[in-house]
């Protein structure tokens, strides 16, 4: 589990009710009005906005902002490595039996692909072509908690209005002047409290966890290619970890290293 989720959001909500709880109340600060308005109209607005299967498709999306279950890059150039090294010593034909231990089903179409003999191009252009959509699924679960998060403080003002338009119908009584300011502000409270806890950071976290699972693929497709085209295992490691940043193949380097000794 991605740790850093939960607590950004609970240390968000922690520091805002610390400062509400420092000069006022909580309880003035709860408005079912207000969560109706903002809530219901930014679900409602999503659903306009997109179809159901897309909506329902961001909510499983979204699960991968709170996990942390992907595996690292260092892993998969050692799974390539290995694969490299059985097609170096037994042949492409052997990759078929390591292929059925290979839990990734991109990794795993990939070596079936060159198994079967498939030309090189071809097998880049299919992997890339699944690359391609998989970011386009990534792209639109994102999307959709972009519009939450512009639809929330739309309907926060909206709430405003309608707090204000109460207030005016009852302007000739003093007394209800402060209570309905206060519905209407509380409302834009809500939608913008949303848009920049949840929603917008989420779809950051998104963007964020889809670069680096493209990034692992991009690993996948490399080393595939360069075990087709009979390629040195170790020729093979120093490609692959052109894609990693210098302190990731410091890390890596230092893990065989140890391994080795």
């Amino acid at each position: 589990m991605d740790i850093a989720t939960i607590i950004g959001i609970v240390v968000g909500l922690i520091f805002v009710i610390s400062g509400i709880l420092v000069n006022g109340e909580l309880t003035i600060y709860f408005s079912v009005a207000s969560i109706l308005i903002v809530v219901g109209g930014t679900i409602s607005a999503t659903f306009v906005a997109y179809p159901l299967p897309k909506v329902l498709e961001a909510m499983k999306i979204a699960s991968k902002a709170f996990s942390n279950k992907e595996t690292e890059p260092g892993i998969i150039i050692s799974r390539v490595i290995g694969l490299a090294n059985t097609a170096r010593k037994e042949g492409l034909l052997a990759l078929e039996e390591a292929a059925e231990e290979i839990e990734d089903t991109f990794l795993q179409k990939g070596v079936m692909l060159i198994v079967d003999g498939t030309d090189p191009e071809l097998v880049r252009n299919l992997l890339e072509t699944e690359l391609a959509f998989i970011e386009e699924r990534h792209k639109d679960g994102q999307g959709i908690f972009e519009a939450m998060g512009t639809f929330s403080p739309a309907f926060g003002m909206i709430g405003t209005l309608i707090g204000l338009i109460n207030m005016l119908r009852t302007l000739d009584d003093p007394s209800t002047i402060g209570p309905s300011m206060a519905v209407a502000l509380i409302t834009t409270f809500y939608g913008s409290l949303l848009a920049n806890l949840i929603f917008l950071p989420m779809a950051n976290k998104l963007k964020l966890k889809s670069r680096e699972e493209i990034l692992r693929k991009e690993i996948m497709v490399e080393g595939l290619l360069s075990i087709q085209a009979g390629e040195n295992p170790r020729i093979i490691e120093e490609k692959l970890k052109a894609f990693l940043p210098p302190k990731v193949r410091v890390q890596l380097q230092q893990k065989q290293e140890g391994v080795e000794a």
